[in-house]
Parts: C-alpha cells; sequence; structure tokens
C-alpha cells in the first residue's frame, strides 16, 4: 500500500499533493508511514518540472501541523491510557520519559527538534499533550518547525534531483541517504549524551 502511494508521487500523479499531505500527516501518528520518503521524492519530481515545489512544500508543512496538533489532542486526552495500554512497551515508555523530561527544561527547543526525529516526534508530541503544554505555543512552534521540516526534505529532494538531471532516481538516493544519516546521527548524539549524563551521575 504505502509503495503504490509512494509511486503515486514519483509518477507525478494529480493525486501527489495529497499523499504528501497525508503521510505528513499521518506518520506522527503511525510512525511507519514513510513521510520523508514521500515529500523527497516530491522534491525530486519537482526539480523536473512534474510538481510545484512551493505546494510541495505547503502540503507536506499543512500535513506535518495536522498531524502533530492531532497527536497533541490525543495526548491531552487519552496520554495517560495510551502509556499504560498500547505504548506501554519498554521502547515508548523510554520515549516517553525522554519527552517529558526534555519538555519540562526546554518545552519549544525540543518540539522544534522533535519534528526532524523519526519516532521521537511522535513521543514529543503525545507527552506534549499529556502534560497539558501550553497548546497557542505548541501550535506557533510546531508550525514554524513543520515549515522547516517540509522545506528541508523537499529541497533535499530538488537539489538532489536537479544534480542529476539525466537520473532523478540517483538524486532520491542520495538525498533519502542524507537523511537517513541525520536522523542515525541525531538519535547517537542522544544515545551518546544520555550515556554520558549517567556515567556522570
Amino acid at each position: 500500500m504505502f509503495n503504490h502511494l509512494v509511486d503515486l508521487v514519483s509518477n507525478a500523479s494529480g493525486w501527489a499533493y495529497f499523499v504528501v499531505f497525508l503521510f505528513s500527516a499521518l506518520d506522527v501518528l503511525i510512525p511507519i508511514v514513510p513521510s520523508e520518503t514521500a515529500v523527497i521524492t516530491a522534491g525530486v519530481v519537482a526539480s523536473t518540472g512534474g510538481l510545484s515545489l512551493p505546494i510541495v512544500i505547503v502540503a507536506a508543512a499543512c500535513g506535518a501541523s495536522l498531524g502533530d496538533n492531532t497527536a497533541y489532542w490525543i495526548g491531552r486526552r487519552y496520554g495517560t491510557r495510551l502509556k499504560e495500554g498500547p505504548l506501554k512497551g519498554e521502547k515508548w515508555q523510554k520515549r516517553f520519559a525522554w519527552g517529558e523530561q526534555q519538555l519540562n527544561e526546554r518545552g519549544a527547543e525540543l518540539i522544534a527538534v522533535g519534528r526532524f526525529v523519526p519516532g521521537g516526534r511522535t513521543a514529543v508530541t503525545l507527552s506534549a499533550g499529556t502534560l497539558h503544554y501550553p497548546w497557542p505555543r505548541f501550535f506557533v512552534v510546531d508550525l514554524a518547525a513543520a515549515f522547516g521540516w517540509a522545506t528541508f526534505a523537499s529541497l533535499l529532494g530538488y537539489i538532489g534531483g536537479s544534480s542529476f538531471e539525466d537520473a532523478p532516481w540517483k538524486g532520491l538516493v542520495l538525498a533519502l541517504t542524507i537523511s537517513f544519516s541525520i536522523a542515525a546521527g541525531t538519535e547517537l548524539v542522544r544515545w551518546y549524551l544520555k550515556r554520558r549524563k549517567g556515567r556522570a551521575a
């Protein structure tokens, strides 16, 4: 199913903008949805003239903001139940603990950075709602972060596609590699800082 939807983007279908919007909205609620892949792919297609880059950015940003705010309100209403039910696994509990601690220390900064971390954005937005982080502030910070994320991902694809005009798929591979490397690097730094803090304690 997901591969078919990504194909709609890469084929510059009329559904492409909706697919980008939908993927961007769903991935915070269903982390396996490949939103980065869809947005980067749309950026590559835009580099060939098949899509409008500004519209891709707006569609991705609006979808991301909608998904984040939905997760926020789910957390605000059902956060405790989720943590004690479907998301009670050790992996999710560690993410929630990290998200809650960081929100208490540096709320706006974490919301902005969390948007760029797959999986992390889910924990941050749900935690923000669960902790009743002020919604007006959350909305403004998250909207800015959503546009930053959408611009980064789409430009990554656009520049990659422009660099390989004769073979856009190479640009897609390059852009995805860079994106995944940044996400992995972020997780590595977070792990290192957590480990160093643990040793210091």
